[in-house]
This record gives C-alpha cells, sequence and structure tokens, in this order.
C-alpha cells in the first residue's frame, strides 16, 4: 500500500502475502510489483487487462494500476486531476495523481493507471489521516450510502460508499480492476500507525442516484499483464 508519512526511510511497497478483505472479485488479479521511482508514474509500460466477450457483448479493456516506486520520496511533478468533495466529512480538495508521499503530502491523490472518475474499474485514491491536510482523518465514520464526488473536466461523478473493512498492509488487491464503476479509498490504521490500512469502498450512482449497471461480461482473462 502506500506510505503512511513518518520520519526515517520510507520502506519499499509490502512483497509479503495478501491481506483479506471483506468484498472479493472476479476479475483477474494483478501482480503490483515494484519498480524504480519515475517521475512520471502514470507511464507504465503494461497492457490492459483484456477480458473474453460473451455471445451478446464484445471484448472490454480494463485499467492496469501503474507499477509503484520504490522510493517514497520520489520526485513527483505535481498533477491536479480535479477536485474531491466527501459532504459527510467537510472535505473538498484538489484531487492530486501520483503514489508517493511527495504526492500524497499534497492531498488526496490517485493512483495512476486504475480507473478514472466515471470510468469502468477500480478508482483508487490514497490519503493521510494524521499529518498534513489530513483529509482521510475520519474516513472510518463514512457511513454506507455517504457521497463521494470527483470533479474533472469531463464533468462530476457521484459515488456512493458501499463498505468500510480494515486490511494488513499487504493487501495490494484493493487496486485490483473490477468490470463495474467502483472507487476505494484508502489510509493508514489506526489513525498515526501504518500499521493496517482503512479501506472505503464506493459505487457510482447516475443521475437518478442508482447504482451504475456494470455492462455483462465473461470473466475469463484473455491477456494478464506482467511489469
Amino acid at each position: 500500500m502506500a506510505w503512511c508519512s513518518r520520519p526515517g526511510p520510507a520502506p519499499p511497497w509490502p512483497a509479503g502475502p495478501r491481506g483479506t478483505r471483506t468484498q472479493r472479485t472476479a476479475t483477474p488479479r494483478l501482480r503490483l510489483a515494484t519498480a524504480q521511482a519515475s517521475t512520471t508514474l502514470a507511464s507504465a509500460t503494461v497492457s490492459p487487462i483484456t477480458l473474453a466477450p460473451t455471445s451478446t457483448a464484445p471484448a472490454i479493456q480494463l485499467p492496469v494500476p501503474a507499477l509503484l516506486p520504490e522510493d517514497a520520496y520520489a520526485d513527483t511533478p505535481e498533477v491536479v486531476v480535479g477536485r474531491i468533495t466527501i459532504p459527510a466529512l467537510g472535505i473538498d480538495e484538489a484531487l492530486q495523481q501520483g503514489m508517493t508521499l511527495t504526492a500524497i503530502n499534497r492531498g488526496p491523490s490517485h493512483w495512476p493507471g486504475t480507473a478514472g472518475p466515471g470510468q469502468l474499474g477500480n478508482m483508487v485514491v490514497a490519503g493521510h489521516r494524521t499529518t498534513f491536510s489530513r483529509p482521510f482523518r475520519y474516513l472510518d465514520q463514512l457511513q454506507p450510502g455517504d457521497h463521494v464526488t470527483y470533479t474533472t473536466e469531463a464533468g462530476s461523478f457521484t459515488y456512493a460508499v458501499t463498505s468500510t473493512a480494515i486490511v494488513s498492509p499487504e493487501a495490494v488487491d484493493i487496486a485490483d480492476q473490477t468490470v463495474g464503476y467502483t472507487s476505494t479509498l484508502f489510509a493508514c490504521h489506526p489513525p498515526g500507525s501504518a500499521a493496517q490500512r482503512i479501506v472505503t469502498r464506493l459505487q457510482l450512482l447516475d443521475g437518478a442516484g442508482q447504482p451504475v449497471v456494470a455492462p455483462a461480461l465473461a470473466l475469463t482473462p484473455v491477456t494478464v499483464p506482467r511489469g
């Protein structure tokens, strides 16, 4: 998982066994190995996952999360992709881009390569709980049905909270991409500690406030990327 801000050198991305979570998807598993730090995190040289078509629907490609840098403090250009608002927590902040502490220290930050706002897949966003603007300090207080809105040049996209779980730092599967319109918020847990991660799952809503239905596709992986 992304690193929590604390004194001393930051450790690399954990490479141990995956943790558990309350909800699991049928999408292909992603192996998110560590990679050398890059000033442009979104330019991972990987190919999208392709899912086989059914007799009534074409094949579709899912996003692929960018490989993660070993250096938590790698130089990361400031890229603002939009805004994130969470009315229940009083949050209205710029949405940054990047999974280094350099990026996350600026505010809530989008995991490069995961789905964008309103797109098919799983949009993943990290934030601090006790340092800098501490946007996700009260993430544990979100309730099912609470709204999270991402606003970009393409428009505003509102998601509803569906669940919250506590996982181990090794649970990299929170970035798995889904054949659905979902988003994931995560931060270190408990506040002030990097022992675990708190993970909140979201579902995209349509203009009528109803969940956006995922396309009906077979979940047989045709190609699985390797970093």
